[in-house]
């Protein structure tokens, strides 16, 4: 796996949220409803607010059961991430972040499947055989490169931990 640990200053997620079930396998329908029903120009308008790591559209994970209960209510946002004293429009949801430490892991290929192996192995691999756990806080995917309308993309898992 392409890890790296980052240590990042307190930063702001803002964009569109709502609260949906989780879902283990294929792509979230949910999620997939609350994406398209916005605008094409909303994605741009949230793009050119970021400025922030990670960078460009995220789908951030937050308010997730410490077990991860398939059907357990998640807040989902699709945003990006601001500095604390970036200007946030009303109409935008804002999660604020503190400062710590994240494991950030490089994926790319077909997705869902890619990001939820991922994960999987993070979970059973990297995590127990690493000095670090899970903290409370959001998860976040971050798109870097994407082809056929994101069926193909190279993207960033992020994942909050702190020392086990």
């Amino acid at each position: 796996m392409d890890t790296r640990l980052v240590d990042h200053p307190a930063f702001r997620l803002v964009g569109h949220a709502a609260r949906v079930p989780l879902i283990h396998q294929g792509v979230n329908p949910h999620i997939r409803q609350h994406i398209t029903a916005l605008p094409a120009e909303e994605h741009l308008r949230l793009k050119a607010l970021g400025n922030a790591e990670p960078s460009g559209l995220l789908a951030v994970s937050d308010d997730l059961d410490p077990d991860y209960t398939e059907g357990s209510e998640l807040t989902y946002l699709h945003g990006v991430a601001v500095s604390p004293d970036t200007p946030v429009p009303g109409d935008l949801d804002i999660i604020d972040v503190p400062a710590g430490r994240w494991v950030v892991i490089r994926i790319a290929g077909p997705y869902p499947q890619t990001l939820q192996k991922t994960w999987a192995t993070a979970a059973a691999e990297w995590l127990p055989s690493n000095p670090w756990r899970l903290r409370p806080g959001p998860e976040i995917v971050a798109v870097l490169e994407s082809a056929n309308g994101f069926s193909t993309a190279a993207r960033e898992l992020w994942l909050p931990v702190e020392p086990a």
